[in-house]
This record gives C-alpha cells, sequence and structure tokens, in this order.
C-alpha cells in the first residue's frame, strides 16, 4: 500500500465536510488529516479540531480567531484566521489533496491556489466550474493536476467513462430527483414555503444548496459544471428527472450503448471514490436492494416551470462569464429567500433580470470573473 494521503477539508462543517471526516475517520491507515477550516462556525471547528488533531485549522471570520486560537493552543494545532490563509495553508507539502467543499462563489480562490500549488482536487464545490470552468481546466491541465468529481452525479458520470477514455460520448444524462415541488404548476410555485422548501425528499444537504434543488438551480449548475469536467458541448448533456434517486446519471456513446451508474442515495461513496480513486474501498454503507425499488421512474424536466434550469442552458450557450453572472445573481436571490425577503418564484425572476442586465466578456481573465461576481451582486440586491 501507498503511503497514507495528506487531506486538507476546505470546509469541513458543512454536510460534505463533516462526510469527509466520516469517510476518513473509517480509514486511518489511508488518511492522513492536514487541514480543516470553516467560515463562521467556530464551535464544530473546534469540536472537529479536538477530534482528529489536524495540522492546521484556518476560521475565515477573524473575529473568532482569538477564541478557536484558545482552544486548540495546546493541542499543537496551528490556527490561522481569514480568507487569504485559505490559499496559503493549501501549499503545504503534507498536502496530497484537497477536498473543496466550501460553498459558492468563496470556494473559486482557495480551489485555484490548491491547484497552482499542485494539489489535486476533490470537487464539491461545483460553483468553482460555474463561475470559471475555462481557466480553472487550464490550470488544472497546465499543472498537471486531477480534479475527481464528488457531486453524485458527476462522480456518477467519471465511474462509467473508467476505462471508456478513449471512447466519444454521445451524451450524458445527469438525473435529478425532481426535489419537493417535482409535478408543481408555476402557479403552486407561488404558494410554496421556505419551510416546504428546505425538505428534499432524498438527500440531506445544506440550506443553500437545498433551495437549488428545489428551484433545480442546483441540476442547472450541474449542467454547467459537467461540460468543464468531461469536455461537453451543450447539446451533448441532457436532465432527466428520477425520483427515486438509485441512478445517479448515464452515459451515452456512440454505438448507442449506455452505461448508469446506480445506488442507494450516500454522499460518502462518491466522497470516499473520489480519495481512493481508482481504487474501491470496501464499505459497510447499506446495499441497495432491487425488491425495495421494483419501479424506476423517469420523467422530462420541465424547464418552463423551473426556468433555472433553462438559465443554466442559456448561460452555458453564452460561454464568458454568463455562468458567472447566473451563479452570483443566484447566491444573492437564494439568500435573500432564506431571509424571508422574497418568494420562492422571485429567486428565478431576479436571476433571469440579472443575466440580461450585466455584460458577458466572452475571453475573461481571473480578475474579470472577480468583477462580473462583484457586479452581478450588487445588482441582484438592487432587485427588491
Amino acid at each position: 500500500m501507498d503511503e497514507k494521503k495528506g487531506i486538507a477539508i476546505l470546509g469541513s462543517t458543512g454536510s460534505i465536510g463533516t462526510q469527509s471526516l466520516e469517510v476518513i475517520e473509517s480509514y486511518p491507515e489511508r488518511f492522513d488529516l492536514q487541514v480543516l477550516t470553516a467560515n463562521k462556525n467556530a464551535d464544530l471547528l473546534i469540536s472537529q479540531a479536538l477530534k482528529h488533531k489536524p495540522n492546521t485549522v484556518v476560521i475565515v471570520d477573524e473575529t473568532l480567531f482569538d477564541k478557536v486560537k484558545s482552544a486548540l493552543w495546546e493541542h499543537d494545532i496551528h490556527v490561522y484566521a481569514g480568507a487569504e490563509a485559505l490559499c496559503q495553508v493549501v501549499d503545504s507539502s503534507e498536502i496530497d489533496i484537497v477536498i473543496t467543499a466550501m460553498v459558492g462563489y468563496s470556494g473559486l480562490k482557495p480551489t485555484l491556489a490548491a491547484i497552482r500549488a499542485k494539489k489535486n482536487i476533490a470537487l464539491a464545490n461545483k460553483e468553482t466550474l460555474v463561475v470559471a470552468g475555462e481557466l480553472i481546466t487550464k490550470e488544472a491541465y497546465d499543472n498537471g493536476v486531477n480534479i475527481y468529481p464528488v457531486d453524485s452525479e458527476h462522480s456518477a458520470i467519471f465511474q462509467c467513462l473508467t476505462g471508456e477514455f478513449d471512447n466519444t460520448i454521445e451524451k450524458i444524462y445527469l438525473t435529478a430527483s425532481g426535489g419537493p415541488f417535482r409535478g408543481f404548476t408555476r402557479k403552486q410555485l407561488e404558494a410554496v414555503t421556505l419551510e416546504q422548501a428546505l425538505k428534499h425528499p432524498n438527500w440531506s444537504m445544506g440550506r443553500k444548496i437545498t433551495i437549488d434543488s428545489a428551484t433545480m438551480m442546483n441540476k442547472g449548475l450541474e449542467v454547467i459544471e459537467a461540460k468543464w469536467l468531461f469536455n461537453l458541448k451543450p447539446d451533448q448533456i441532457d436532465v432527466i428527472v428520477h425520483p427515486q434517486s438509485i441512478v445517479h446519471s448515464l452515459v451515452q456513446f456512440t454505438d448507442g450503448s449506455m452505461k448508469a451508474q446506480m445506488g442507494l442515495p450516500d454522499m460518502k461513496l462518491p466522497i470516499q471514490y473520489a480519495l481512493t480513486y481508482p481504487e474501491r474501498l470496501k464499505t459497510d454503507f447499506p446495499r441497495f436492494n432491487f425488491m425495495d425499488y421494483p419501479e424506476l421512474t423517469f420523467e422530462k424536466a420541465n424547464t418552463e416551470v423551473f426556468t433555472n434550469l433553462q438559465l443554466a442552458f442559456d448561460a452555458l450557450e453564452s460561454e464568458g462569464t454568463a455562468a458567472c453572472t447566473l451563479n452570483a445573481a443566484n447566491e444573492v436571490s437564494v439568500q435573500a429567500f432564506l431571509d424571508d425577503e422574497i418568494s420562492f418564484v422571485d429567486i428565478a425572476k431576479i436571476n433571469e433580470k440579472v443575466l440580461s442586465k450585466v455584460s458577458n466578456i466572452l475571453k475573461p481573465s481571473f480578475e474579470d470573473y472577480v468583477s462580473v461576481d462583484k457586479e452581478s451582486r450588487r445588482i441582484a440586491r438592487e432587485m427588491w
């Protein structure tokens, strides 16, 4: 067996971060936890650090530095604060893989820093590729870095492509559960509440991604992410609603043959596969039983009702900074809905207006992405 892999988790207190720790804890002979980071959840970060004893922790909110430092200084754990520290800690020679589990645009800069430090990436922060896919994929290629997808759908595509890398993809199908409002009309969506939107039928996720799933923006972001991960054209990507969430996604090849990856909904499996590829380690995860699911059903995604999904395809066709604009608008509008400032249907309306108002830069630099993100957020906040 090779030496232990040094792991950094950016965003260890979120849903993916905590499940990543469960995977790492199950294989102490395989993994050496080096870095944990959190934005504001100092209490959980401290608890994780005391349990797992990483070399370093970062708390992004600098006002919480003293609290974290005082709790950990006796345990020989280095403590840093601020967003810049995220970019600096991934440079450690002890780190082999960086799990990017931060939420939203905030994951872009530290992921880019990790790639430039020649660290392989286990990517759970889809917004990094949504916002700056062209830049990120070029940097990964130039630095000889592998990006292993953690999203269940993209992990499924990746698994289906193992052994098929020389064969041409005709099309991929990303499956979607349909969320809590599958089958709703636009009129019905006008009446939905925050409590209803936060009840996903199949997956346990953070608040932001749960709302994105309910609006189907999460699937739209995954469409854009898939384009960059697998070097696809927009017409090679389709979305199909699969309420049982057993078939996680499919690949169709040029001979018409299709491969699907299946299993019970459990994010620990794609996390583990990203960390151990090309190996598959034995697990005690619950096993799928066909008799528990005598019917697996599939439906066409309704982009006329769930217009966020169509907006994502539109942004993908537009190229440039359009997807960066859409992501920024969506982060602002979703937070406004979570704060009870706008209605559920206003999320997509705001996203569409911002996408139409912000100029699209076709060959953007990193600085262009930063300025477009800032401008898009400013315009989005003026919408209510």
